[in-house]
């Protein structure tokens, strides 16, 4: 990051990422999955946190980040709610595995969306939005090969369902280095015409 903005007195820098969130027993089978690869596998880097589906990741300073609200309410106003479908497991080699999203289009036509707003995300050239069109929920990161290798193994040849309609996205945050994200905002998604969206948003 730019020496220049931790420098100027008020400019707090926040990580960001905005997600759309299973519902609590879907949340739970999620989280027994990666419990179960976690004690057999032990990885360094674990999804131990609430299971979520990543749509976009940014940091930027805190005072942009009415404006981002303002927009993205209004791309969630006028979206609707999406149909989310999971099925078995899938990897990026040799260091990630994660559950398969198989109902793709909503969520990559809702972060084409998004992309209107990569503007007032942009912090610096060094820290640009990273938008996600391959949209997945991560059981485990960062796996040695040895972890990969096993776990990949086992949970290639395991199945696993489920399926959610995610009716609103939140937009997380936390400090830079901090662990925890906090919830900063939902966002309602209402499928409302454009007029409407237009006459309630056109303040920012």
């Amino acid at each position: 990051m730019e020496p220049y903005v931790q420098a100027m007195p008020g400019y707090r820098i926040n990580e960001y990422l905005i997600v759309l969130t299973p519902h609590a027993e879907l949340r739970n089978r999620i989280m027994q999955v990666t419990k179960e690869f976690n004690d057999l596998y032990r990885p360094a880097k674990s999804s131990g946190g609430k299971p979520r589906l990543g749509l976009v990741r940014f940091t930027q300073i805190e005072m942009m980040e009415e404006k981002i609200v303002n927009r993205l309410k209004t791309i969630a106003m006028g979206y609707h709610p999406i149909k989310v479908e999971l099925k078995n497991f899938g990897s990026l080699p040799s260091h990630t595995i994660y559950i398969n999203v198989i109902s793709k289009e909503p969520i990559r036509g809702l972060v084409r969306e998004i992309k209107d707003v990569q503007r007032l995300m942009k912090l610096d050239n060094e820290n640009k939005p990273h938008f996600i069109d391959e949209p997945q929920i991560s059981v485990a990161r960062k796996l040695t090969p040895w972890q990969y290798e096993k776990g990949w193994l086992d949970f290639s040849n395991r199945h696993f369902t489920g399926r959610f309609i995610a009716d609103s996205m939140l937009l997380l945050k936390r400090r830079q280095g901090e662990l925890a994200w906090q919830v900063a905002q939902r966002f309602e998604f209402m499928n409302l015409p454009v007029a409407t969206r237009q006459g309630s948003f056109e303040f920012f």
